[in-house]
């Protein structure tokens, strides 16, 4: 049972938290998880790329025949030539992906699958007879069938290995016999604003596959809130200058000597607005990347509950609450059996800090326990019970979701 309210479960709210970090632009932005590149407006999803455009992209890559995904220096010195060289092996590595969906034909007694949208994704590893792909979940969400479009031209069906929503990432494997190039990572931690770097993708579709824009890296560390189908998130990005369009999601964010080094995933738009385009980091990238070959999911402490943060809750319902308290997140359901139950935590609960750190909001709740504790951890909860203020001892179970 998932503990977070998916009211929004394919738009995504992208706002970012911090000063430093667009509070002021994106507050109130909405974006799609599905549809084309996920894209940032103002006021509301522009989902340019269409109801058959799913925008995807992907940045990972080992060396073939390894097992493990190897990392090398983003600021390694570039040994492959001009930007052109570096493109024209790259560009091998990547990927259009089509998303199929089953639907209904009220005529024919038979379901079909029909494109439903279409990304981009990155060969990143290539061991026995099996080649890896990665990509934006957005750009593979709900289908029925994935098909990969190779550089040659040669179309396939993928298979899915992993996918996590919350991240933003899946695993597609095809057969390692239709595969000659896969492209390596790069350390996303060692960039700088200012550095260089090329987006390759498949803007629009597969009619303008591994198109390449060049720009520069505008920002590192940026923090845009996103709603996924796993629930709200804060992810983590490299902001780059670089054109990312509807169908570059999945796609590669390389530098000069030719490595992944971020996979495209979302974009402002706005009138008046160009060059806000963002990227997963590698660093990222590559632990999730990694549990989902191995695991096919990746595991996070569990708590069960649901919850609605105070500013979605009607004052009548905060009555009992101190008036200094003017930030938490409210339990409005608990499951059975789960962590939360067996601590003693019921519906109108309100947590206000874990662990001694202040809980503003659900997305505060979920980042401490997913990046500082582990499955069999035991967290304190500070929470208002009636409006008396109270800690309670939690020890979180294991579960794919949140």
């Amino acid at each position: 049972m998932n503990e977070y309210d998916e009211r929004s479960r394919h738009q995504g709210a992208e706002r970012a938290r911090k000063p430093n970090k667009l509070k002021s632009f994106v507050s109130t932005i909405t974006a799609g998880m599905i549809g084309s590149a996920i894209t940032l407006a103002a006021v509301s999803y522009a989902d340019f790329g269409g109801s058959k455009q799913l925008q995807s992209q992907t940045a990972a890559e080992m060396s073939a025949g390894s097992s493990k995904l190897a990392v090398s220096p983003a600021s390694a010195k570039n040994s492959q030539g001009s930007i052109a060289d570096i493109i024209e092996k790259s560009s091998k590595s990547i990927v259009g992906i089509t998303n199929y969906q089953q639907e209904r034909n009220p005529f024919p007694r038979e379901q079909d699958n029909e494109e439903s949208g279409s990304g981009s994704g990155v060969i990143f590893k290539k061991t026995g007879n099996d080649a890896y792909i990665v990509t934006n979940n957005h750009v593979i969400e709900g289908a029925s069938k994935v098909e990969v479009s190779l550089s040659s031209g040669e179309k396939m069906e993928a298979e899915v290995i992993g996918t996590d929503a919350l991240t933003d990432l899946a695993v597609l494997k095809i057969d390692a016999k239709h595969v000659e190039n896969v492209i390596e990572f790069g350390d996303s931690s060692s960039l700088r604003p200012g550095d260089q770097v090329l987006a390759i993708g498949n803007p629009l579709g597969l009619d303008l596959s591994r198109t390449v824009t060049q720009g520069i890296v505008s920002a590192v560390d940026r923090s845009i809130p996103v709603s996924t189908s796993a629930g709200e998130w804060e992810m983590n990005v490299i902001q780059t200058d670089a054109a990312i369009n509807p169908g570059n999601s999945g796609g590669a964010l390389i530098n000069t000597a030719g490595q992944v080094i971020g996979i495209n995933s979302l974009k402002i738009a706005q009138n008046g607005v160009e060059g806000l385009g963002f990227a997963i980091p590698s660093e990222d990238v590559l632990p999730i990347v990694t549990l989902l070959i191995e695991k096919g999911k990746v595991e996070r402490p569990y708590l069960g509950v649901s919850l609605a943060d105070l500013g979605q809750i009607p004052d009548m319902y905060l009555e009992n609450l101190p008036e200094e308290v003017e930030s938490g997140t409210m339990i409005t359901s608990v499951a059975p059996g789960s962590a939360a139950s067996k601590a003693g935590l019921q519906e109108k609960d309100v947590i206000v800090a874990i662990d001694g750190e202040k809980v503003e909001d659900s997305s505060d709740l979920r980042r401490y326990m997913y990046k500082e504790l582990k499955t069999g951890d035991q967290a304190e909860l500070e929470i208002y019970k009636n409006g008396e203020k109270k800690k309670v001892q939690v020890t979180l179970r294991a579960n794919t979701g949140w």
